[in-house]
């Protein structure tokens, strides 16, 4: 039998260290998130080194995903926000490339796992909220009165407004976990198929075609889904980020 769950096990490879009686451990979730970073520090280091006024394929690369954040931030977030385009960047680069590293068999998908979805999630959260009472005091709790309400239904409004507001980590961390989660169990689940079949023979073989195309065509949904759950992840925060600009807008 094989086991769909088993690609989301969390290894450790060696030990770091301990801090009370809690180990502290290296696992193949740290180190895939160790490969996504030269991954990307590859890509962009040599998308920059010796920039040619007719690009290569790695520079045109490392700019298109520059000037796409960018148009993303800018037109979300307004000029202001651009001062968050690091944040942003290395949000949205680090998704993309552990999802399409993911996507590699035999590898292990670092968004697939709660605890990293929610850190990130949270991690916005927390600058939303420290950026936002920073910058505009006590303006920034405008966020929660909507303008034109009527008062009779003002404290209502308020109060779905402020379960929405704390709701928000939730929402960003599962709607990315839930769908690469999902996607790589699809996989799994169908290719199981391909080998369950292949040993009945040769008629076997014949009606593994079917679910070998479909592994083929979800391989390919996947590589789509992972490029856009990180592009919702990232333009979420932009929209987190424009409401800590602009409170009550």
């Amino acid at each position: 039998m094989i086991d769909p769950i088993h690609q989301f096990t969390i290894d450790k490879l060696f030990t770091i260290g301990h801090v009370g009686n809690q180990e502290i451990a290296f696992t193949n979730s740290s180190a895939y998130m160790f490969v996504t970073v030269a991954v990307i520090s590859l890509l962009m280091i040599g998308g920059v080194a010796g920039r040619r006024l007719v690009p290569t394929r790695i520079q045109s690369v490392a700019e298109l995903s520059y000037e796409f954040v960018a148009t993303m931030v800018r037109s979300t977030a307004g000029k202001e926000g651009m001062k968050f385009f690091p944040f942003v960047f290395t949000l949205f680069m680090f998704l993309v490339i552990s999802n399409l590293i993911g996507n590699v068999p035999y590898t292990f998908t670092v968004s697939s796992h709660i605890v990293v979805t929610a850190a990130l999630a949270l991690l916005v959260f927390a600058i939303v909220l420290i950026y936002g009472f920073y910058k505009n005091g006590l303006k920034f709790l405008k966020l929660f009165v909507p303008k034109g309400v009527p008062i009779a239904i003002l404290p209502l409004v308020m109060a779905i407004e402020i379960i929405s507001f704390l709701s928000r980590p939730v929402s960003h961390s599962v709607r990315l976990f839930a769908n690469m989660l999902g996607g790589h169990i699809t996989l799994k689940v169908f290719a199981s198929f391909i080998t369950m079949l292949g040993a009945w023979g040769a008629v076997g073989w014949l009606g593994a075609m079917l679910p070998l195309s479909m592994v083929i065509a979800l391989s390919a949904l996947e590589i789509l889904v992972g490029f856009l759950q990180a592009y919702v992840f990232a333009i979420l925060t932009c929209i987190y980020i424009n409401d800590a600009i602009h409170p009550g807008h």
